[in-house]
Order: structure tokens, then sequence, then C-alpha cells
């Protein structure tokens, strides 16, 4: 189907394409639909359609694994400027549900992205990416395509062993009685616990969504399921420790390939921990790192107008700006 010179799926067609100069993170979708994928059809939303062919298109993965594009809403104010693109991996959100595990693979995951590329007939793109989201970014600009101009790494997993090692230091600074309670629970692959339990939620009151530090702005309510299957399945029960799948996960031998200007962002008490941003945006030749003062990994929920005026500020740097 070819609609407003735009080859894909394009099953909804929601309002009129906008035609201010200002964007809301909150507002609906130009256009909406799915995507054919190896192994079924992801669902994705556009907006900022004035600006394709004319600016590079950002496209956004969400993160998880098992996550959904309502994370990633505060992009879509971005849309003022360039042609944004949200939406949901195969397997969860909107998206197809096929249940085989066999897709849960990082490889496919990647290969999303030319496939949203080719549907939409997207010639440059800024692929960006938070949590999980920032691993299929990451391994997408390894790859160097072309008509990559940029990439941003937000709250990357970049390598699961450094990302475990950055937890257990962050569970060193809790009480010492949540240490030995996480301690003891160590290899756990339930939350059955109710000990267990509030001992993690005071690991994410720190670490996650810091208390009053933190809120969505609503953009989750009434928003699509995740998919806690697939997140179980890849990467574990609690965020700081990866056991599934992913736990020998390691992009590091790699990350040099990465040859286009790169934004790492995180929080001051982030799970991706500050100092191991730095030292993986030392492998990347044109990196740069920001911190989100008092956010934890929810770097968006914490300081939204911060978060986005970073992303723009390393928007107009490109080359192709």
């Amino acid at each position: 189907m070819i609609r407003n010179g735009i080859v894909g799926y394009l099953l909804i067609l929601v309002g009129t394409l906008v035609a201010s100069t200002s964007a809301s993170a909150h507002q609906d979708p130009e256009i909406a639909g799915y995507i054919e994928v190896d192994g079924g059809r992801i669902w994705y939303r556009l907006n900022g359609t004035r600006h394709l062919g004319k600016k590079p298109a950002i496209i956004v993965a969400h993160g998880g694994p098992g996550g959904t594009h309502r994370s990633n809403m505060p992009y879509v104010a971005l849309s003022d400027s360039y042609p944004v693109i949200l939406y949901d991996q195969l397997g969860t959100g909107n998206s197809d549900r096929p249940g085989k595990i066999e897709n849960w693979k990082t490889e496919r995951f990647v290969d999303e992205i030319d496939h949203i590329r080719k549907a939409l007939g997207l010639d440059q793109v800024i692929m960006a990416g938070h949590s999980w989201g920032g691993t299929v970014a990451a391994e997408y600009a390894v790859r160097q395509p072309k008509g990559l101009v940029g990439a941003i790494l937000s709250s990357p997993l970049l390598s699961t062993p450094v990302w475990n090692a950055d937890g257990a230091t962050w569970i060193k600074q809790l009480p010492e009685n949540t240490q030995k309670i996480l301690r003891k629970h160590a290899d756990d692959t339930t939350m059955e616990s109710a000990e267990y339990s509030n001992a993690v939620d005071e690991f994410y009151a720190r670490h996650m969504c810091r208390v009053g530090r933190c809120s969505d702005h609503g953009y989750r309510q009434g928003g699509p399921a995740g998919n806690d299957t697939m997140y179980a399945a890849m990467w574990g029960p609690t965020d700081f420790r990866g056991i599934g799948t992913l736990k020998n996960y390691d992009l590091t031998p790699k990350l040099a390939d990465i040859s286009v200007p790169t934004l790492i962002i995180c929080g001051e008490f982030d799970e991706a921990a500050p100092t191991s941003c730095h030292r993986f945006s030392k492998m990347i030749s044109k990196s740069r790192v920001t911190i989100i003062p008092d956010a934890g990994h929810a770097t968006m929920a914490a300081d939204e107008g911060l978060y986005i005026q970073t992303v723009r500020d390393f928007l107009v740097s490109l080359p192709s700006h």
C-alpha cells in the first residue's frame, strides 16, 4: 500500500497530518500500522511525517525485553523537527505474539530495524533505544548500515557481566539487612518471598524510579501490555541481575565498530552505572556521555525536560542536520 509517499503496511491512519511547529509527547500518531518482520508483524507509530525525506528519521527501541513503546513516548516531542517512529518488538505490546521462544534472539530483534526502514522507505535514520532498547540500537550501529547518521544509547545494556557487577556495587550501598536478604535470594528465579520482594522494591526506589523523582506523566495509561514471560526468559526476575538467556551477553568487543556520532545517557544512580557508561564511551570514537542528576534507570521519567533537551542538542550537532 502507498499512502502519503510511504510504502508499508499502513493499516491505521489516525487523524490528519499535523502541520504545527510544536509537538506533544501525548499526541496521537499521524500514521500507525503493522510491518511484516521475520516471525510475524510488528506495530509502529509515526509522527513528524512532514519531515520525511528532509530529516533523518528517529527510530526508538523500547526496553525489556518485553517492554512496549509507551516507555519512549517523550521522544514524540521531537517530531516538531524530525520523523519519529516508536514500535513494539515482536512478541509484546501491540505487535503479534506468536509465542515462539526461537524468536527471542538479539539478532532477530535487530533485524526488525531493517524491516522498518524498508517498509517506510527511510534512507537516513538515527537509531535510539533505552535499556534493552539500547542493546538493539548499539547492535544495529555495530553493523554500520548505510544511512545511519547517529545513535542514542539510553541507559544501555551493553554487557550483562558489567551490568551485574554494577548491580552488586549498588547493593553494597543498601542497608545491611536489605543486602543480606538480596544475597540470600540471589539465585531465586521468582519473587514469591515477601521479604525478597520488599528488598527488591527498596533497590528500585534508589536505582529505578527514585522516590519523589519519577513520573511517566500518564504515558503508559491505557497502553498495551508487555510480555513478562519474555522478560523472565531473556533476563530474569529482577532488573539488577541478568540470569536468563542474556546472562553472558557482551557487546564491548565490538563497540569500536560504531562509527557514527553516539550519545550515551544515563542517570546518576542508574542500573546502567555512570562509571560503566563512561567506560563504554571510551570504546566508541565519536561519543559523548550525559548524566541525568538524581535519576535512576528511568531517566526520562526523572527529568523529561533535561533528557529531551540533551537529545535535541545532540541532534543539531550531527553532520546531517
